[in-house]
């Protein structure tokens, strides 16, 4: 019975472990919210927002052809980078990291949703 326990204790450690690194494909189901502005395909079109494609890792507002707010240009020109971390603060509010920004996206308050999109937006570049 003690090694049975152990054993489950072990199993869920490490399933909640996999499970805070996201899920691609549960991202993929929470981003169909964004798709009325935003692209992830590679060589894909802007839209009402800039493709995602490659965001990950990316230095913010430098997808060519798309017209970025002041406010984005001005944090583009401090060198800011959509870390995951960064795109965890902005996906949980955006006006946390973009005071004056555009997008009328208020955020995501489900953790797990967070993980998932960057999971979803890391698989959606050149590494994925």
């Amino acid at each position: 019975m003690k090694l049975s326990l152990s054993v489950l204790v072990a199993a869920l450690v490490v399933a909640t472990a996999a499970r805070a690194e996201g899920d691609p494909a549960a991202g993929q189901r929470v981003f169909n919210q964004c798709r009325a502005c935003h692209t992830v395909d590679q060589g894909g079109r802007n839209g009402v927002g800039p493709n995602l494609y490659g965001v990950v890792g990316r230095r913010a507002g430098q997808r060519e052809g798309f017209r970025y707010s002041a406010n984005m240009q001005e944090l583009a020109s401090t060198g800011f980078t959509w870390t995951e971390e960064n795109l965890r603060k902005y996906l949980a509010n955006p006006k946390d990291v973009l005071p004056k920004g555009s997008m009328s996206f208020v955020g995501l308050k489900n953790p797990q949703q967070i993980e998932d999109v960057i999971a979803f937006l890391k698989q959606n570049g050149p590494k994925g």
